[in-house]
């Protein structure tokens, strides 16, 4: 499969993001800011969801293009709850356009960056609580995407992004991440990636190629959902200095916050935008 079609306003695509919101996203990241986990990736999407604004928008007076589609589905929450994590005027919606993003954020921060202040738009807030139900939101991914790839055949295919820090409460997500990967446009099938996030120290395992030096059955579980990195992603981290090749899986395990940011920024790069 190509990985190859056009992204345009006619002829979109689509970035799905799944977060974790279990009780355990409440315990610290591990470096040394001892900030929640729950505050560093609502802090790291929020900043993907600007940038992903900014890459739609080529001239100030024709404003923000809609190349994308994006959703964010948050699981755990209020007692294992599945559903659209942005709020205000898109409360409820679980893909938005693009400039329907841009236009309406919960609010607007201003951030001290450098000795320079900076408008920061905040579309996720931090949640931590209950339990896991990965395979409830998987599930819930491939309703929708099986919807948008039916009204999108020539499309670039949808990148799904699963963010967790734990293991699921609600039964083997295998099943549920295989028919998520079996969707597809004609341009290739849709691309799960699966990203970990760590309270520990330990050393991360990046982008691996098979799970023979993973350390547990979760990470070898999380592994086997991903879906291996398409030629233009690929060749992107490389020019990064990252350990990718044309067997790698877009699976991060143990990953410090710095990872996660360049995952997730790497991850939505899809080819031939216009």
């Amino acid at each position: 499969m190509a990985y190859e079609a056009e992204i345009s306003r006619s002829n979109p695509t689509c970035f799905l993001f799944l977060i974790d919101q279990s009780g355990s996203m409440s315990d610290p990241v591990g470096d040394e800011s001892g900030r929640r986990k729950a505050d560093a990736l609502a802090d790291a999407l929020n900043r993907l969801l600007m940038d992903l604004c900014i890459r739609c928008t080529k001239d100030a007076r024709e404003g923000v293009r809609d190349y994308y589609e994006i959703g964010v589905i948050g699981y755990g929450a209020q007692g294992g709850i599945v559903g659209s994590a942005l709020g205000g005027a898109l409360s409820g919606r679980e893909l938005v356009r693009v400039s329907e993003l841009a236009a309406s954020p919960l609010r607007v921060e201003v951030r001290r960056d450098q000795e320079r202040e900076r408008r920061f738009p905040v579309w996720v807030e931090p949640v931590a609580d209950d339990g896991t139900p990965m395979c409830a939101a998987l599930r819930r991914a491939y309703a929708i995407l099986n919807h948008w790839v039916a009204a999108h055949p020539r499309s670039f295919p949808p990148i799904v992004i699963n963010i967790t820090d734990g293991q699921p409460t609600d039964g083997d997500p295998e099943d549920e991440a295989t028919a998520i990967r079996q969707l597809a446009t004609q341009d290739g099938q849709v691309l799960l990636f699966n990203l970990h996030i760590s309270e520990t120290k330990a050393q991360p395992c990046l982008y691996p190629e098979d799970d023979a030096y993973l350390p547990d059955d979760h990470a070898r579980l999380l592994f086997r959902m991903s879906s291996i990195l398409p030629p233009h992603i690929v060749s992107l981290a490389q020019n990064e200095n990252l350990p990718v090749t044309y067997r790698s899986r877009g699976f991060v395990f143990n990953a410090p916050m710095t990872e996660v940011v360049r995952f997730l920024n790497i991850g939505t790069r899809p080819k031939n935008l216009r």
